[in-house]
């Protein structure tokens, strides 16, 4: 019997947000492999193809509707494996592969990685390390403060939107009345218009968790069925301890002992066992405390976010875009290591709240030895907000190094060089006719 024919074209079914870097930062690597992507991002379906890409267009939030536009293309334009960027779309691309029968994450793996409350009561039923916590309605505990105040049993505490993901809306408490502070900051912010047009389902809910003291580790690795490729272990070397949780560097390799990075890594792979994701790249985040405990915070079915890909390179240059497109179509990835030097990426703070007017010394930072690539992502007349409520950073900076230590301090430097013009916000006054 004759083996299945090739396909005669690769092609893949990307899922994203019609703007982002990793889209076009997975595009270029498709182009660079030779592998035909097609788009699956939440347009206007009542737009002819306006970005002349040939994208499918869906709602992420309608998973049905969007799976039957998706089911359509695939059979008239086959596809041989699916990757997904960003939360929301991570759902539909685990509906849309089993449909189609491909390898990917489970649905309900999905959309256990995109919910905090699942994610919580799932790593401690699979016996993970877990914080107590209780989940409110925002509206519940505004109108009634005391059923806030009975669901704690000590503090500090850590308030969290389940519909957000990062450190957006994240905010520690150390007594009742910053707890109090906290709800009504994440009541506004979920109140935001972008915010409910995101309809996760979860916009009027939030977790209030005990405060894990620790240090905060991050894991990038990929999953073939079920096993896991530890990809990189990243240090974040400046301390998150509240009242926000602003990440700002991100080293590797870890300098955590080899004994303690293998187990973060079971630890991962037991939490994305537990969760149900078995086929694709992961993103989970941890807290190590100082005697040793691994608590997993979350663990995401997708790749780093943003730019922040840009530090890894793999075997003779591979970008990690390029790695997951080889695992997506089937390739065998596991000889596949991250370069041995030190790689660092810093996503440059926003100092205040106000205008972005524009940036002076980048030459100068640039020139900082071990520094690769700056790349200032802030618009002129861009609105900026510090968090809890900022959704962006002003921008990245990237640095390689002997060592991890090396790299960290090359970006440190070049940010000291920087100088950011940032206006006061100017106010406006509507008069009464």
């Amino acid at each position: 019997m004759k083996a299945p024919a090739k396909p005669a074209v690769t092609r893949l079914l990307l899922f994203s947000h019609t703007t982002g870097y990793q889209l076009r930062a997975f595009n270029d690597a498709a182009e660079r492999l030779g592998v035909e992507l097609v788009f699956v991002t939440d347009r206007c379906h009542r737009l002819d193809d306006p970005w002349q890409d040939r994208a499918v267009a869906v709602r992420f939030h309608e998973v049905s509707t969007s799976l039957r536009a998706i089911i359509d293309r695939a059979r008239r334009t086959p596809v041989q494996g699916v990757i997904a960027v960003g939360d929301r779309p991570v759902v539909v691309a685990a509906c849309a592969a089993e449909a189609l029968g491909l390898d990917w994450h489970h649905p309900e793996g999905a959309l256990a990685s995109t919910d905090k409350r699942r994610a919580r009561r799932l790593f401690r039923e699979a016996g993970l390390p877990s914080p107590s916590f209780e989940i409110h309605r925002v509206a519940d505990v505004v109108q009634d403060p005391e059923r806030l105040r009975a669901s704690i049993a000590r503090f500090p505490v850590v308030l969290k939107p389940l519909g957000l993901s990062g450190s957006r809306g994240v905010i520690r408490a150390d007594d009742f009345e910053a707890c109090q502070s906290a709800v009504w900051r994440i009541k506004a912010l979920l109140a935001r218009p972008e915010i409910r047009s995101a309809r996760t389902g979860l916009e009027d809910e939030i977790i209030v968790e005990r405060y894990i003291d620790g240090a905060e580790y991050a894991l990038e690795g990929v999953l073939t069925r079920g096993a896991l490729q530890t990809l990189a272990i990243f240090d974040k070397p400046d301390p998150l301890v509240g009242p926000f949780f602003e990440e700002t560097i991100y080293t590797t390799p870890s300098r955590l002992p080899e004994a303690l990075q293998l187990s973060l890594s079971e630890a991962v792979r037991r939490g994305a066992a537990a969760l149900g994701l078995r086929h694709g790249p992961i993103h989970a985040e941890a807290r190590i405390t100082a005697n040793g405990m691994i608590y997993l915070l979350e663990i995401a079915g997708r790749p780093i976010g943003g730019l922040c890909s840009r530090v890894l390179t793999f075997g003779s240059g591979l970008s990690l875009e390029e790695l997951l497109i080889h695992h997506a179509i089937g390739d065998d990835i596991s000889h596949l290591r991250r370069e041995a030097r030190g790689a660092a990426v810093m996503m440059i703070p926003i100092p205040q709240r106000g205008v972005y007017k524009g940036v002076t010394g980048e030459d100068a930072a640039r020139a900082v030895r071990g520094v690769t690539e700056i790349r200032i992502t802030a618009k002129p007349d861009q609105l900026l907000e510090q968090l809890p409520e900022a959704g962006s950073y002003l921008g990245f900076i990237f640095a390689r190094g002997a060592t991890a230590a090396d790299a960290e301090t090359s970006v440190r430097s070049a940010h000291r060089t920087l100088s950011f013009a940032i206006a006061r916000e100017v106010g406006v006054v509507s008069a009464r006719a």
